[in-house]
């Protein structure tokens, strides 16, 4: 089929041919998770050939299914040190309760899970198409969701994580605030804060949407009724992303039960007391990955830090393919990085952490190079597979957690 003839097909039903690509993408998932299980050994995480029900709730898909079964602790456990022990409260109630909801007419909450997160994945690639479509053609939107339905992590839409249904509401908000519908981010806000940590990153960024409105307001004018909603919006959003701590603390007694629940994940590589400093979690990384583990001077791993930084920060402000997106990815883009800047401690798990930035998928789809897409989406496939052969196949390393 010519590209032209496709991408008028796609411009009348993008619901159904988005659903085409995304059920090929997740047909190819399905056997990489086969394949990984096959190859797995009994030295694995998941001991030999685990049968695919057994990856969906692999890793922390277990803290959601007990989340839904038993519901959170009201004492938190302690370490054989005193420490407070890695427990549920580090993750949100909207997935398993939902997951747990759907289940009910299979008997088991994994396929509840897998439910939500395949149904979730492919509305996110539909608002995806959609949030993109303001923006860019047909052709470049929809390659941008083959990317994203294809990439890396595209496990995610097949296992029990927040992370797919998580982005449809990111989704959702993003487009609701392109278009200015405001009505509809006091509704997403609360759903995205109470689905996957990240909240304050959205506050963050209406709070840098309301400068940049405020600066275009002689080009863009900027009526007081949506000044009072992005103030209120902003407002909400950093309510919500502080009101489980609040929760946490409340039903288990302990002022600190949130902070003290997340820094217990963070002993697995530091271990001993941690107190949450902004911006530590990759100061320490530095520490740890540079001087520990590759033995490498520390200030190496400083300055290819604030390289990245740089780099990350002039691609967003100058680089065209990204420019083309529009300011409100962008900004949400800026948001997210400082966020994790600030509270994350990278390791492995960093690659599923940069997942609420896969509206920038778009920007690899703009350049109109059709050698350039396919190589894009086969260096998609081949990083997927990897992972999906470390994180399931493997999952024995330091380096192997998802």
């Amino acid at each position: 089929m010519r590209p032209g003839a496709l991408a008028a097909r796609v411009a009348v039903q993008p619901a159904l041919w988005i659903g085409i690509l995304y059920l090929a993408a997740r047909a190819v998932t399905t056997a990489f998770l086969i394949l990984a299980g096959s190859l797995s050994t009994p030295s694995s995480r998941f001991g030999d050939a685990p049968a695919l029900g057994d990856l969906v709730v692999g890793w922390d898909a277990r803290w959601y299914w007990i989340i839904a079964v038993v519901g959170y602790p009201t004492t938190l456990p302690l370490t054989d040190d005193g420490l407070v022990a890695e427990n549920a409260w580090a993750f949100l109630p909207v997935y398993p309760f939902l997951a747990q909801t759907v289940s009910l007419p299979f008997g088991h909450w994994a396929a509840g899970a897998l439910l939500v997160s395949l149904v979730a994945g492919y509305a996110a690639c539909y608002v995806l198409y959609r949030l993109l479509r303001t923006r860019l053609s047909v052709i470049a939107s929809t390659w941008a969701v083959v990317f994203f339905a294809c990439g890396p992590l595209a496990a995610l839409f097949q296992v029990g994580y927040a992370e797919t249904l998580n982005l449809l509401w990111l989704f959702l908000a993003l487009w609701a605030l392109i278009r200015r519908r405001w009505g509809w981010l006091y509704v997403l806000i609360p759903l995205m804060g109470f689905t996957r940590p990240g909240i304050l990153a959205f506050s963050l960024m209406l709070a840098l949407y309301g400068i940049w409105r405020w600066v275009q307001r002689k080009r863009d004018p900027l009526p007081v009724r949506e000044i009072i909603h992005i103030i209120a919006t902003g407002l909400l959003a950093a309510a919500v992303g502080f009101a489980w701590q609040i929760i946490a603390a409340v039903v288990t007694g302990r002022s600190d039960a949130y902070l003290a629940t997340e820094l217990a994940w963070r002993r697995i590589w530091m271990p001993g007391e941690a107190d949450f400093v902004p911006l530590h979690g990759f100061l320490e990384a530095v520490e740890f990955w540079f001087g520990r583990m590759w033995q490498v001077d520390p200030l190496v791993g400083y300055v290819l830090l604030v390289a990245l930084v740089a780099a990350v920060a002039a691609l967003l402000l100058w680089a065209k393919p990204v420019r083309a997106l529009g300011v409100e990815i962008r900004l949400w883009s800026v948001g997210y990085i400082v966020y994790l800047l600030l509270v994350f401690f990278p390791q492995s798990s960093i690659f599923r952490l940069l997942v609420p930035l896969s509206p920038l998928w778009g920007a690899f789809a703009v350049p109109r190079s059709r050698i350039w897409r396919w190589s894009v989406l086969a260096a998609c496939l081949v990083g997927q597979w990897w992972w999906i052969y470390n994180m399931y196949g493997l999952g024995n390393m330091t380096w192997q957690v998802p």
